[in-house]
């Protein structure tokens, strides 16, 4: 039995010690793969991040672009509008003319599926849009009623659409 308690021992802490390799090993191997998974999620989730970053940086320029054009034909249409109130009898209109349609042209780049009919709703309302905004710095008992501006206007189906299609 001396020989066999030794042995006994030896077995027992092989045993022991196999075990704890063993539990070590698979808490190594599924800590290893937890890490690779949230890796992969990590990744993921930073890509979705920068796609989300591109798509709104991509509509805030869009927003930008449209507020700048709208702010450029407001330009135009005040600068339109002190054209044809100077225009000269004969060659002041033919100068209003070409600038108008040089503008219609400008206006169509921007639209190409536009039609004057358009392009008038569209001068017409921003026109009115800038009287209304001229209008309002004269005094208050020189100043016309609203109304009257805006019954000026011609009747356009699409004339609120107009205005957003600039902007």
């Amino acid at each position: 039995m001396r020989f066999l308690k030794p042995i006994l021992f030896l077995l027992r802490s092989t045993a022991f010690l196999l075990v704890v390799c063993a539990t070590l090993a698979t808490t190594t191997l599924s800590l290893g793969i937890a890490a690779v998974s949230m890796s992969a999620q990590v990744a993921t989730l930073t890509a979705g991040a920068a796609v989300a970053a591109t798509t709104q940086a991509r509509a805030v320029a869009t927003a930008v672009a449209k507020a700048k054009a709208k702010e450029k034909t407001k330009e135009k249409t005040k600068a339109r509008l002190k054209r044809v109130l100077v225009a000269v009898p004969v060659a002041g209109l033919a100068a209003a003319a070409a600038f108008e349609y040089a503008d219609y042209l400008e206006w169509q780049q921007v639209h190409p599926e536009g039609t004057a009919a358009e392009y008038g709703c569209e001068v017409a309302a921003l026109s009115a849009e800038v009287i209304d905004e001229v209008l309002q710095d004269l005094p208050e008992a020189t100043r016309p009623p609203r109304d009257l501006v805006l019954s000026q206007l011609p009747a356009c189906p699409t004339s609120a659409t107009a205005v957003e299609m600039n902007g």
